[in-house]
């Protein structure tokens, strides 16, 4: 720029004396010399004040920006002092979201009655948010869309499945209170579609446990050792209906803190060992002291037990299987005994073997049988429970390993007299990311 101005400027006065020239009598050598002279002098004190410019506008954008970085660092450090806040990294750097859903088309035959299902389902729609507030307090919630449709006699519901802050005590313990499923079976915190076999939950974990099953509460998660982990938490509890076809149904009990009144105080307890690659053994156990909430004149203290293994072999091979069990008090003439309710356990075993895709077909395939047994409702006018027996066996496709197919056929029986025994299969599409 500075070079452009002096040659404008050389170039003015060239002409300006050209012009004088013209209009006065020729000059001679020396006077000539003395205009060039003049000339020359002028550039040189123009290109100095040029010079001159640039050195103050460039000094003055260096100081600019130096004090901009100081601005910049010195609010990083207060945040960092204030609240313990990593300078690295955005708020969006910071926020994670995703979710998972699966859509499921059941073709059933009722082996008892004529309540036969034959029903497409988008069963599932869910997202995740996450934060970090920083590298030791964290928050995570979960909102579900149930059944494609909410509303006002629509099928479906929205949901608030988790909503909790968790809080880093120190490196092995943890501090987490809000909204949260509660650490009970293999299922009831990991669901998302691509993690089980089968298009439907087990029954098991859906009725005894029953998944999925969240509360508000006050919990402390850590590692007691390597390999060894605990869960312990303080929140709400159920209340069960006591009359009616669904007296004394765990599933039935769940408030899903909407509203929850009448409850009591519950605990949960679990621990687990993962020291071994592919391995989880776990056991849970939980106290409610009223499970039928305050709101009756019943007083019926529960206890809810749990045991399971779920192990997967770099071959391919894996087993898991899983045993719970409610202890309830009888309750007299309209307790659990009324209803052979006082002790509704259950237990299934799962034997599964996944194998790469022959070439050219992307993915893994998982094949798999599964028994399950199991206490549930009849369905009948007495209302009673009967035990349940329960037949699967299908396929898993994973064309990748957060997308899969489900296909599976299943049988039911049970010895008891019950109003629906559902025999046929099942397909299912699910994914997560």
């Amino acid at each position: 720029m500075k070079y452009v101005l002096v040659r404008q400027a050389f170039l003015g006065l060239l002409f300006t004396g050209y012009g004088t020239a013209l209009m006065a009598a020729p000059p001679s050598a020396e006077e000539m010399w003395e205009i060039i002279q003049e000339q020359q002098k002028t550039i040189e004190e123009l290109k100095s004040k040029l010079e001159q410019t640039e050195e103050k506008v460039t000094a003055t954008e260096s100081k600019v920006k130096e004090t901009e970085q100081k601005v910049e660092a010195t609010a990083d450090a207060v945040e960092q002092q204030t609240y313990g806040t990593s300078a690295a990294g955005s708020w969006a750097e910071r926020t994670s979201i995703g979710g998972y859903g699966e859509l499921h088309y059941n073709n059933l035959k009722d082996q008892v009655g004529d309540n036969d299902l034959n029903r497409v389902d988008f069963h599932r729609f869910v997202l995740y948010i996450g934060h970090e507030f920083n590298d030791d307090i964290r928050m995570f919630s979960e909102i579900e869309i149930e059944h494609a449709l909410a509303g006002d006699d629509a099928p479906g519901e929205v949901e608030i499945e988790q909503a909790w802050v968790e809080l880093d005590m120190n490196n092995q313990h943890r501090l987490r209170a809000g909204l949260d499923i509660l650490p009970i079976g293999i299922i009831n915190q990991t669901h998302e579609p691509n993690t089980f076999y089968g298009v439907e939950r087990n029954r098991v974990e859906t009725e005894i446990i029953p998944t999925t099953w969240w509360e508000a509460g006050l919990g402390f998660i850590g590692e007691l050792a390597p390999g060894w982990n605990y869960e312990v938490v303080a929140h709400s509890g159920l209340a069960v209906p006591t009359t009616g076809s669904n007296a004394y149904r765990p599933r039935s009990g769940r408030l899903k803190v909407a509203e929850a009144d009448d409850q009591d105080l519950a605990l949960t307890g679990r621990l687990r060992y993962t020291g071994i690659p592919g391995l989880e053994l776990g056991v849970s156990t939980q106290y409610q002291n009223d499970i039928t909430g305050t709101a009756d004149n019943l007083e019926i203290s529960a206890t809810l037990v749990e045991g399971h293994v779920d192990y997967k072999h770099s071959s391919g091979l894996g087993l898991r299987a899983l045993y719970a069990r409610w202890d309830m008090e009888d309750g007299g003439s309209s307790g659990p005994v009324a209803f052979n309710a006082e002790t509704l356990a259950g237990w299934y075993i799962e034997p599964a073997y996944r194998l790469a895709m022959p070439s050219g077909v992307p993915g893994e395939l998982g094949i798999f049988a599964r028994y399950e047994n199991y206490d549930e409702r009849n369905q009948l006018a007495m209302h009673r429970f009967e035990n349940f027996d329960r037949y699967l066996a299908g396929v898993n496709w994973w064309p990748h390993p957060n997308v899969v197919f489900k296909f599976d056929v299943q049988k039911e029986d049970t010895d008891g007299q019950v109003a629906r025994l559902l025999d046929g299969f099942n397909l299912g599409l699910g994914y997560q990311f």
